[in-house]
């Protein structure tokens, strides 16, 4: 019996994206704010972009930052879920892309022990 081989997608990472970012559900974490760092992996045939040498044919992961981090020091949210439901969204809704994965981290979430870092991962692909 042989295995069938699923091919693997193609993809595109760009992580340790940084902003400070008013989310949270407490007062003080809206009012004063604190850093969030995300990161974005992009999955997405690269063949047509590998073989032409055009950027219109990729994923510009410049304007990608820039949206992203836009999105992190937007309209404050109470949960790092929602934001990373956000970026998601809006990342179906922008690039050409078949899925996307969003790692928010919140490395001065309020926790009262000390810990090195709270984040949460979510998979999105086009429906």
């Amino acid at each position: 019996m042989t295995a069938s081989l699923v091919p693997r997608q193609d993809r595109i990472a760009l992580t340790g994206i940084t902003a400070v970012g008013h989310h949270g559900v407490f007062d003080h974490e809206r009012r004063d704010g604190q850093p969030f760092v995300v990161d974005v992996v992009l999955h997405l045939d690269l063949r047509p972009a590998g073989q032409s040498d055009d950027l219109t044919r990729t994923a510009h992961y410049g304007e990608l930052a820039e949206q992203v981090t836009g999105l992190i020091t937007g309209e404050p949210l109470n949960l790092i879920e929602a934001l990373a439901e956000r970026i998601a969204g809006h990342i179906l809704a922008s690039f050409a892309v078949d899925a996307v994965e969003v790692t928010v981290h919140k490395p001065k979430a309020p926790i009262e022990v000390p810990f090195g870092d709270v984040s949460v991962s979510i998979y999105r692909k086009r429906t």
